[in-house]
C-alpha cells in the first residue's frame, strides 16, 4: 500500500465524556491509529474537546466563586489545559499499543495556538456549544448571568461561545518537522488555543475553533493526501431520517456544495464536517476527505466504506 500523509480528526466518541471514560475510549482509539501507522502512513491526530473544556471551565468558574480574591480563568487557558490532559492520555494509549505490537515509533503531543481574525463576525454570534448538557431551566439561569446558551441537536442546552475560522496554525513547522521525522503527532486539540496577533504578541480570545475546520487547514498546509473526519456514522446521508434516506459513498466537491445549498446536512453536526471536507478536497490535486466511523478508518482509506469527498 502506498504510504500517505493523513490527518485524522477524532470525534467525541473517540474520547469519552469524562476522565474515566476517556481512558477507556483512547485505548480503542489507539488501536485504530496504530493500525494505520503500522501500514507506514505519516499520521497527525487532531481531536475535539467539547465535554472536557466545559468541565475544566466549569471547575475554574466554581473556584472563582468560592475564592473571591481569585481571578477568572479565561477560556483559552482552559483549552490549553484540555489539550494537555487529552493529549497525554491519547499519547500514552498509542505508546502502549505500539509497545504491545513491538513497534518502535515516536509519539508527540504539541500544544498548539491557532490564530483567528479579531474582526471575525462569529464573535457577534456565538454558535459553538461547549460543556455539559443542561435543562432549559439551568440554561435560563446561565443567561440571566449574561452567559449565552443554545439548544444542541435535541440533547439539551449548553453554553455557547464564538467559533471563528482558523487563519494560521502557529506551530505548523514544528508539527511538520516531527511528522517528517516519523512521529505520530497529536495536535490542534479542541481546534487549537484561539489567539489573535497584536503586533507580534499572541493574545488569547474567548472562543472555540471548530476542530474539523482547523483539521482541514492543517491538512492543506501540511500537504496531506487524506483528511479523515471520524464521526458517529459510517457514511454521510441525504434525506437523513426520512423514508428516502440515501447513504453516500462518493461525493464530488460540486455535488457536496449542491447538497449544502439544499440544506441536506444538519447545522449542528454534519454540515461543518462537509464544509471542512470540501475546503480540503478543493485545496489541491489528489486531496480526498473521508468521513466514517472510528473503527472503519482503515477500510475507508482502502476504499471499502465511508464517504469520500474529492474534486
Amino acid at each position: 500500500m502506498e504510504k500517505k500523509k493523513i490527518v485524522i480528526a477524532l470525534g467525541g466518541n473517540a474520547l469519552g465524556n469524562d476522565v474515566e471514560e476517556q481512558k477507556e475510549a483512547v485505548a480503542k482509539t489507539a488501536e485504530v491509529i496504530v493500525d494505520l501507522a503500522q501500514q507506514g502512513h505519516h499520521l497527525i491526530v487532531t481531536h475535539g474537546n467539547g465535554p472536557q473544556v466545559g468541565m475544566i471551565q466549569n471547575a475554574m468558574d466554581n473556584f472563582d466563586k468560592d475564592l473571591a480574591a481569585s481571578k477568572k480563568v479565561p477560556l483559552p487557558t482552559s483549552v490549553a489545559m484540555s489539550q494537555g490532559y487529552i493529549g497525554i492520555d491519547l499519547q500514552n494509549a498509542i505508546k502502549y499499543e505500539l509497545y504491545k505490537r513491538d513497534l518502535d515509533m515516536k509519539v508527540s503531543t504539541i500544544l498548539s495556538q491557532v490564530e483567528v481574525d479579531e474582526n471575525d463576525e462569529a464573535f457577534a454570534h456565538p454558535t459553538k456549544p461547549i460543556g455539559r448538557f443542561m435543562t432549559e431551566e439551568e440554561a435560563k439561569e446561565k443567561e440571566a448571568e449574561g452567559i449565552y446558551c443554545m439548544e444542541d441537536a435535541g440533547r439539551g442546552y449548553r453554553v455557547a461561545v464564538a467559533s471563528p475560522m482558523p487563519k494560521r496554525i502557529r506551530e505548523l513547522e514544528t508539527i511538520r518537522t516531527l511528522m517528517e521525522a516519523g512521529h505520530i503527532v497529536i495536535t490542534c486539540g479542541g481546534g487549537g488555543i484561539p489567539v489573535i496577533n497584536r503586533g507580534g504578541k499572541l493574545v488569547g480570545v474567548s472562543a472555540v475553533i471548530d476542530k474539523d475546520n482547523v483539521s482541514s487547514l492543517l491538512a492543506s498546509k501540511i500537504g496531506a493526501d487524506y483528511l479523515v473526519i471520524l464521526t458517529a456514522v459510517e457514511k454521510v446521508a441525504i434525506n437523513f431520517g426520512k423514508e428516502n434516506q440515501e447513504w453516500l459513498s462518493d461525493l464530488t466537491v460540486e455535488q457536496a456544495k449542491k447538497y449544502i445549498a439544499e440544506e441536506q446536512f444538519a447545522k449542528g453536526s454534519m454540515l461543518p464536517k462537509i464544509e471542512a471536507a470540501v475546503r480540503f478536497a478543493e485545496s489541491g490535486e489528489g486531496r480526498r476527505t473521508l468521513i466514517t466511523l472510528l473503527e472503519k478508518a482503515a477500510d475507508g482509506i482502502a476504499g471499502k466504506t465511508g464517504t469520500v469527498i474529492h474534486k
